[in-house]
């Protein structure tokens, strides 16, 4: 069975900040769009961000292998190579990470690259990219 794409709608306060935060910092492509949303292209799964002033940003942190991980957060795994362009895409365009790039679990199951950041309204995004695929499970 192959994955069909996932659609995440989600709160921001300002759509032109989401717009040049999604569109150009990450280069997620724009689709459909009104005065009160956002269609983007993320990795070939749809996210909408919706104008909802003051209802963005993350609740609460869990501890995990040392970092506090906001709660909630949306993101995808990426192949490597994608993770560390996006990575250094990230970096340049000075985007500032609540953790920064690293490598989680490392020399365990479920060894992964990762890192956190928030949109401009404040929403947490995971981005993470494993060795093997066939890792994302591993317990």
């Amino acid at each position: 069975m192959s994955l069909r794409p996932f659609h995440l709608a989600f709160p921001v306060d300002d759509l032109a900040a989401a717009r040049a935060f999604y569109g150009q910092a990450m280069g997620c492509a724009e689709g459909r769009s009104s005065d009160e949303w956002i269609d983007f292209d993320f990795y070939g799964h749809q996210i909408v961000a919706h104008l909802a002033p003051g209802q963005a940003g993350d609740r609460a942190a869990n501890h995990v292998d040392g970092h506090g991980v906001p709660v909630p957060h949306f993101g995808i795994v990426l192949k490597m190579e994608d993770w560390e362009e996006l990575a250094g895409r990230l970096t340049a365009a000075g985007v500032e990470f609540a953790i920064p790039p690293t490598i989680r679990f490392k020399g365990q199951p479920g060894e992964q690259a990762t890192m956190f950041f928030r949109d401009p309204s404040g929403n947490a995004l995971e981005m993470k990219a494993f060795a093997s695929d066939d890792m994302l499970f591993a317990t």
